[in-house]
């Protein structure tokens, strides 16, 4: 049966590095990965499909904008009759870390607009991939950090991550996240044993602490007094 792999983002060059259009990028890379067809407008939407490890894909790019994404995606799992278990929205997540990302199911939208407008239209329980990008530290300063593309810098964990997500998307295809998840922190190093540190040998004990001699008065009287106590 068809599965539907949904990005969320702008359309229009002008955002294609923009940290809210992260969901278009995994697309996009997923799509080259598995040699998908040529991309083609329907349903409100940039679609193109793939056979990913025998599973057909249908991608979707929306290009209503984010806050009508609902639109579109609603409309392409309609006509083809997905069911909800089989629908993935890939997305940014300012409450996660730059380079972290999390699989969940159904749930809060986390003010993003995009997930709101899913939500709004189709019920609950679809399948999702947030990518951490970060937060800018103020709630008010969240809608120009989103909305900035991502820096130089960004592509020391961005590329490596869309190329993990691109190389274990037959897990995704199969609905099988966390098994996705496991792999691609695998991929990325997260599951690095720690450095075995080489043997010392046995601990050595501490010195016994020494009784220290008694001090002999020398002074007259301190001697007298010293016979007088014994």
């Amino acid at each position: 049966r068809l599965k539907l792999m949904g990005g969320l983002g702008y359309p229009g060059s002008a955002y294609a590095r923009n940290r809210h259009n992260v969901g278009f990028m995994a697309v996009d890379r997923i799509h080259e990965e598995w040699s998908g067809g040529p991309w083609r407008r329907k349903f409100q939407s940039d679609v193109a499909e793939a056979s990913i490890d025998g599973v057909r894909v249908m991608f979707v790019k929306p290009r209503t904008f984010m806050n009508e994404s609902g639109r579109a995606v609603s409309e392409a799992s309609r006509f083809y009759k997905v069911a909800l278990g089989d629908i993935l929205v890939i997305h940014d997540e300012i409450d996660l870390s730059p380079g972290k990302f999390r699989m969940k199911t159904g749930g809060g939208n986390g003010g993003h607009n995009g997930l709101k407008s899913i939500t709004s239209v189709m019920r609950d329980g679809y399948r999702r991939l947030r990518i951490g990008v970060g937060h800018p530290g103020r709630r008010e300063l969240v809608p120009g950090y989103v909305l900035r593309d991502f820096s130089r810098g960004d592509d020391d964990w961005l590329a490596p991550l869309l190329d993990a997500f691109a190389s274990e998307a037959q897990l995704l295809a199969a609905g099988k996240d966390a098994a996705f998840a496991s792999k691609v922190h695998h991929r990325l190093g997260g599951t690095k044993k720690p450095v075995k540190r080489p043997d010392a040998g046995p601990p050595v004990p501490a010195p016994a602490a020494q009784k220290r001699p008694e001090r002999v008065a020398t002074r007259p009287f301190a001697v007298l007094a010293q016979l007088l106590r014994k």
